[in-house]
């Protein structure tokens, strides 16, 4: 196991190196200059910009700015940000722990809806439940988020005033739990429904699968219970695709939801990133990167070490 991990975190090292070097070169010949928002400030002069692009370095070569990044990467040092004059380190840390709850609500939300219509829609092929999830899904699937979210907010919170508009926190209010769950609950809804529709359909054909298998049919004829055969010997059996597709999706979340977060005004990633796009403040841009990079790797590798959970016969070795 330990030769396992060491392994993959060696082969890591060069994908993180490729991918911080494309986002560098993208960044580096985007049109466009940092300071061009300090140009169409008339109490700054361009000798005073002269001499701040100086400072930053923005007249190096490319490969002399990509080391100098690096070198301050490898000390724990992201830069400061062009817009707010703040350490990115510290930007990212704030606009972390909302995009992480963010994530981690709309998966569960998504698993309460996909498991049961999966799990029935499998039970009961080419029936009631069968057509209704694959509907379901489909529409789902197909809804565009910005939609989803502008019919939310239209419901729950212009016509039913249950919910609040955005934020993360009662604005002059103290932030309490219950002021969060209020307004974490529409966005969450939101970006887990963008996968509910995947969800449902790799439960449902991966159970398929496992139904057809011979120890499926030993275990109905000692007179197992169906709710033990199917959640113990079928749901578990089959899980393996499922857990494939979460780990390649969560990471996926966390640096993709930056159109949910902006209808929201969710103090996260996905809207640091936009911000940063927008005022080309590149060194956020590759701090969110790396966060990015760093979360895709890392669920990877803890979706191959939950094989060997869900399926004994997988050694890492």
């Amino acid at each position: 196991m330990k030769k396992y991990v060491l392994k993959r975190l060696l082969i890591a090292i060069p994908t993180f190196l490729g991918i911080t070097l494309l986002v560098f070169a993208l960044c580096y010949s985007a049109s466009g200059s940092p300071l061009e928002l300090l140009l169409s400030n008339s109490n700054v002069s361009e000798a005073e910009v002269a001499r701040m692009a100086e400072e930053l370095g923005l007249y190096e070569p490319f490969h002399i700015q990509y080391l100098s990044w690096m070198k301050n990467f490898l000390t724990g040092n992201l830069g400061t940000s062009y817009r707010t004059k703040m350490p990115v380190m510290g930007m990212l840390v704030e606009a972390l722990w909302p995009t992480v709850l963010l994530t981690l609500a709309s998966v569960v939300v998504a698993c309460i809806i996909a498991f049961p219509l999966g799990i029935q829609s499998a039970r009961h092929q080419n029936g009631i439940w069968d057509t209704a999830s694959s509907i379901f899904s489909f529409l789902s699937t197909s809804t565009p988020s910005f939609f989803m979210a502008l019919v939310f907010l239209s419901i729950f919170s212009v016509h039913m005033k249950l919910l609040p508009i955005g934020g993360m926190y009662d604005v002059g209010k103290p932030e309490t739990v219950v002021s969060l769950l209020r307004h974490l609950v529409m966005p969450a809804c939101v970006l887990g429904s963008t996968m509910i529709g995947s969800l449902i359909q790799y439960i449902r054909s991966s159970m398929l699968e496992v139904m057809g298998e011979d120890y499926v049919r030993t275990a109905r004829s000692k007179g197992l219970k169906e709710l033990v055969v199917v959640i113990k010997h079928v749901l578990r059996n089959s899980l393996i695709p499922v857990v494939t597709y979460l780990g390649m999706e969560i990471p996926m979340l966390m640096g993709g939801a930056v159109i949910t977060e902006q209808i929201f005004s969710w103090p996260g990633l996905g809207n640091l990133m936009l911000k940063s796009i927008d005022s080309r403040d590149y060194p956020v841009v590759m701090g969110v990167t790396i966060v990015t990079a760093v979360a895709v790797l890392v669920f990877n590798l803890l979706t191959d070490l939950f094989y060997g959970v869900l399926d004994p016969r997988i050694r890492h070795n």
